[in-house]
């Protein structure tokens, strides 16, 4: 079919004639005369050459992406933790030489401007359809590096992982587990579940065990404190977890503000809580463990009364609540002292609408008023940042 006028239909023709593209690009198959046509070599030469432009920006946007994925690389052991501005970067580049490539074809405006609402349309319904596609995990993150809720070196939990966070990108967070394999996670997955972040300002490591009712519990409590202490953990505590049928549960804790050496630490308190236990001559048997004796029939098992039956307990010692939830306890001091510096800030304002119409006499009073509200207000302000740099 060398032209139009070979085809049958007058529609098909008009249709056709009516393209901006076929218009463009095979000006000669628009031809309605019969006779058949082939295009010389000069039309030819003449159709690829209105392409070189378009070629040329394809080979130039090629060669940038290159260059600049080399150089980035170069630079990524120099500055790490960069990955996600890299990929941003070659994104966006790719993004433009494309439109770029598509403003040079050798079109009319109005295919030009198709093609152009085509890429849009494709765009848009790739980020509705984001939520299984990579486009998601590029969206989540960016969500990830604006809530900032982890960086890398930190340990994370998230579902049945548990490990430190060995690298960050716009797809996938990679973490370093304790037995030293590299765990790849999408970013959608750590936005979809909750994601539990060590602080860098220490964290509480614990170990329970479970012990017969025939040890005394002040006993316990003391072999149990003196193993947290061997173990180089800070306030620590000890709590009664559970009053089973054969055996009660005890949870021993302490703050750990190295938390880089998180895994030794957990290990090395259950070796003293053993230890401990075994100096004290305190048998951990309960309660899967049988023991048969033989039994007299007046005996009892109720532990024998001892004089320091309760563990010594300092009087400046913090209760667990300010370990456990001094987050929480900053966060609320901030609120309060926030919404206190708002309300010095109003009376202010009152008192320069007062001074406007205040009278002579009583504008010395009002001045000294505003300067003991101002000083109120800075020092408030100072405090509140000092609460602001404990938090980080």
């Amino acid at each position: 079919m060398e032209n139009l006028a070979s085809l049958p239909d007058p529609a098909v023709r008009a249709d056709l004639r009516a393209m901006p593209a076929i218009r463009s690009l095979f000006p000669t198959f628009l031809q309605d005369d019969s006779t058949p046509r082939i295009p010389g070599i000069g039309e030819l030469f003449d159709f690829f050459w209105s392409l070189a432009p378009s070629a040329l920006t394809l080979v130039v946007t090629i060669a940038i992406l290159a260059a600049l994925h080399y150089w980035l690389e170069r630079r990524k052991s120099a500055s790490p933790g960069h990955t996600v501005r890299n990929q941003l970067i070659l994104l966006a580049v790719t993004a433009l030489g494309l439109v770029s490539v598509v403003l040079m074809l050798p079109v009319s405006d109005d295919f030009r401007g198709e093609i152009l609402k085509l890429i849009g349309i494709v765009l848009s319904a790739g980020i509705a359809l984001s939520s299984t596609t990579f486009l998601g995990n590029m969206l989540a993150g960016f969500m990830l590096r604006s809530v900032r809720n982890f960086r890398a070196g930190d340990f994370i939990s998230v579902e049945e992982h548990f490990g430190r966070v060995s690298g960050r990108g716009l797809f996938h967070t990679e973490i370093q587990t304790e037995e030293r394999t590299l765990t790849t996670l999408p970013n959608i997955y750590l936005v979809t579940h909750p994601v539990t972040t060590l602080r860098s300002s220490g964290t509480v490591v614990s170990a329970t065990v479970s012990l017969g009712y025939d040890v005394p519990r002040g006993r316990i409590e003391e072999l149990l404190l003196e193993a947290a202490r061997e173990a180089d953990l800070e306030d620590a505590f000890v709590s009664t977890m559970e009053l089973g049928d054969f055996s009660v549960t005890y949870r021993i804790a302490g703050l750990l503000t190295n938390v880089k050496s998180l895994i030794t630490a957990r290990s090395r308190l259950r070796g003293k809580v053993l230890d401990s236990l075994h100096e004290g001559r305190v048998e951990i048997v309960s309660p899967t463990f049988m023991n048969t004796r033989a039994l007299t029939p007046d005996q009892v098992f109720v532990p024998e009364s001892r004089p320091s039956d309760p563990a010594p307990v300092a009087e400046d010692a913090p209760a667990p609540e300010e370990i456990l939830f001094d987050k929480a306890d900053q966060a609320e001091a901030t609120e309060e002292m926030t919404q206190t510096i708002d309300s010095v800030s109003e009376e202010i304002r009152a008192v320069d609408e007062e001074i406007k119409s205040a009278p002579a006499d009583r504008m010395s009073e009002l001045q000294a008023r505003r300067r003991e509200l101002e000083t109120k207000r800075d020092q408030l302000e100072a405090v509140l940042e000092d609460t602001k740099n404990d938090k980080k």
